[in-house]
């Protein structure tokens, strides 16, 4: 059996969103130095690296990750490549496949962290694309970039607008070199109460062609 993991390695240095707090991981128990087991402690914020975002994290009193429902991030999935676009994207920008039904949805933007550079920008979706995708059925939008809203938006439309309509989010995938098609995808958030984000281990699993 078959697994690409997509998920980008939680390291120091990897990139945090300007302003966050960074990963870091120390030993807090050593062996060399006379304990009886090796005990790490880690500190950072839940977005850095390949996570999941909790509603409570764009609007005070909606839930947060421990509550995000397993479903939503295991089951079949769309890879769509869209390198090459900036700006917001329509739903003819998704290809040939965008009208039909799919409940995940997995952008590959190129601008993913995953090479240790945070980008500056990167495409996200129209208002209009959204409400075609969530008619169609969606649960679930990643992409392997920081984030599903612009850069530089105090708003965050998109966040709001997927998680009022019952669909979740996964950021900083790490897609390069997954070809566009269907998978059967798996990363279920890890249940941290009361967080806005949880990290995830997200991995595909090629699914034959219907």
């Amino acid at each position: 059996m078959t697994f690409i993991d997509i998920s980008v390695a939680l390291r120091e240095g990897t990139p945090e969103w300007p302003g966050d707090t960074p990963f870091s991981c120390r030993w807090t128990s050593e062996i060399a130095r006379g304990a009886s087991v090796n005990v790490s402690a880690a500190t950072g914020s839940p977005h850095v690296g390949t996570h999941a975002d909790a509603p409570v994290h764009v609007e005070n009193g909606w839930d947060g990750a421990g509550t995000l429902p397993i479903e939503a991030f295991i089951g079949a999935a769309s890879v769509v490549d869209v390198r090459g676009h900036d700006g917001e994207l329509e739903l003819e920008d998704l290809g040939p496949d965008a009208g039909k039904p799919a409940a995940r949805l997995l952008l590959r933007t190129g601008r993913s962290i995953a090479e240790g550079v945070f980008p500056h920008k990167w495409p996200t979706l129209s208002r209009s694309c959204l409400d075609a995708l969530l008619e169609g059925g969606l649960r679930l939008l990643g992409v392997d970039a920081p984030s599903v809203d612009d850069r530089d938006s105090k708003a965050l439309p998109v966040h709001r607008w997927l998680f009022m309509h019952g669909a979740y989010i996964l950021e900083n995938l790490d897609l390069r070199g997954v070809e566009p098609g269907r998978y059967e995808l798996i990363a279920a958030p890890l249940k941290v109460e009361g967080a806005d984000a949880a990290p995830v281990r997200a991995v595909l699993r090629p699914l034959a062609s219907p």
